[in-house]
């Protein structure tokens, strides 16, 4: 109910709940009859553009920082990855820098090897071969040489070099029949095979029959 609390004046006691319903009869309104062409935008309007504005600027933020994440996390990866590639280099570098030595080494085994197998029992200078022959293998040991036989094994072309084949009717074909020189591993790496000669098939005769005879 209106009270006159004096001359000019007039109060009323509206209920909040009256208060906010006009405001959302407001709100409805603009959205559903938006302002004629040329008209001042509303606060509401200018409030609505500035959230959309900072929206956009965020995610355009976020987007960027996560490329940027992303770039520097490759970038890690990149690094890590050649670091660990030089590694491996390095320490293949250091397992095999004596294989051109050691290839230039190898005749004078084989000649040791050789004098030894020609030698007869009773040769003094035999003892004085043998003794050189065993320094060199125990100084090629400590730097990781390994040698090999391949005398009465089967023929394995991937530590075998055959350098000729000999009848042997004893043998089954294709077995090492004689070692010209051991193979040799540096690190258990190849680094020369065993020269060889194998056992070659039985000579056939005018039937294809095998001629052991």
């Amino acid at each position: 109910m209106a009270q006159d609390n004096g001359k000019g004046s007039f109060s009323a006691d509206i209920p909040q709940s009256l208060l906010d319903e006009a405001l959302d009869a407001v709100e409805k309104k603009e959205e559903v009859q938006p302002p004629p062409a040329g008209a001042e935008p509303s606060e509401l309007d200018k409030l609505r553009a500035q959230l959309e504005l900072s929206m956009a600027a965020g995610k355009d933020a976020f987007e960027k920082l996560k490329e940027e994440h992303d770039r520097r996390l490759r970038a890690v990866a990149d690094l890590e990855n050649y670091r660990k590639r030089v590694q491996r280099e390095k320490e293949e570098l250091e397992r095999f820098a004596n294989e051109r030595i050691l290839k230039d080494i190898l005749p004078v085994v084989d000649n040791l090897d050789r004098a030894l197998a020609a030698a007869a029992a009773d040769d003094p200078l035999a003892g004085g071969v043998k003794l050189v022959l065993k320094v060199l293998e125990e100084a090629l040991g400590r730097n990781g040489v390994r040698s090999f036989h391949a005398l009465g094994e089967p023929f394995d072309p991937k530590v075998h070099e055959a350098i000729m084949a000999v009848p042997a009717g004893d043998k089954p074909p294709g077995t090492v029949v004689i070692q010209h020189g051991r193979g040799f591993l540096l690190n258990d790496r190849l680094v020369r095979p065993a020269l060889v000669a194998v056992a070659a098939p039985p000579a056939q005769d005018g039937d294809g029959k095998g001629n052991a005879g």
